[in-house]
C-alpha cells in the first residue's frame, strides 16, 4: 500500500508498528518462561524444555544450540556455566522451539472454530503532539478470522512477513481509516 507512513513520530506521536504489537501479544499468549536466562532457575527451565526428549533436542539443534551432550549435562548439573554467547543461543533456541510447539495450538485458539478473535486497536499516544497537529483517532475493534499467515510469520520470526500479513489481511479491513492504525500503542485480543 503506497500510503504507508514514512515519517512516523515526526510531530511527537508515540507508538509501535501494529505487527510488533501483535508479536508481543502472541509472545504473551505463548507463555515463555518468565525468569531470565541469566538466573539459574531460568536457565534450568529452558534447558529442561530443550532437552526433555530426542525430538526437543533435535529441534534445539535446528534452532542453533549446537553443544555436546556432555556440555549440556555439565550445565544441568551446575558444574559449569554457559558463556554469555551460549546464554544468548539458549534463549534464541528456546524461543524458536517454543514458538514452533505453540504455533498450531495458538492458531486453533485464535480461529475459534471459524468464529475468529476480536482484536482491539489502541490508537497512538498523541499527548506530545502539538494541538493543531493532533488527529482524532478512536479506539477500534475488528473480528479477525484468518490468522494463518500471521501465526506462521510469528513462528518463523519473520518481521517482514508478519508486517505484510498484518497490514494486508487485518488492518486493511478497517476501511479508509487503515492508515491511522498502522502504528498503535497496543493491540489487544484474548484468545
Amino acid at each position: 500500500m503506497p500510503e504507508r507512513n514514512v515519517e512516523f513520530g515526526k510531530y511527537g506521536a508515540r507508538g509501535l508498528k501494529g505487527h510488533e504489537a501483535v508479536a508481543r501479544r502472541l509472545d504473551a499468549l505463548a507463555g515463555f518462561v518468565a525468569t531470565a536466562v541469566t538466573v539459574r532457575r531460568g536457565l534450568l527451565a529452558r534447558l529442561h524444555y530443550l532437552t526433555r526428549s530426542d525430538h526437543a533436542r533435535a529441534a534445539a539443534r535446528d534452532a542453533g544450540l549446537t553443544v555436546t551432550d556432555r556440555t549440556l549435562k555439565a550445565w544441568l548439573d551446575g558444574r559449569r556455566s554457559p558463556s554469555a554467547k551460549n546464554l544468548d543461543r539458549i534463549e534464541a533456541a528456546y524461543r524458536t522451539v517454543r514458538r514452533r510447539n505453540v504455533g498450531r495450538y495458538l492458531l486453533a485458539r485464535l480461529h475459534r472454530e471459524g468464529r475468529g478473535t476480536r482484536v482491539e486497536f489502541h490508537p497512538l499516544n498523541q499527548s506530545q503532539v502539538p494541538r493543531p497537529r493532533q488527529r482524532v483517532i478512536e479506539y477500534r475493534t475488528l473480528n479477525v478470522r484468518h490468522w494463518d499467515r500471521i501465526v506462521q510469520a510469528w513462528v518463523e520470526d519473520d518481521d517482514e512477513a508478519l508486517d505484510d500479513a498484518w497490514v494486508n489481511d487485518v488492518v486493511v479491513d478497517l476501511g479508509s481509516q487503515w492508515g491511522e492504525y498502522e502504528y498503535v500503542t497496543n493491540v489487544g485480543f484474548a484468545a
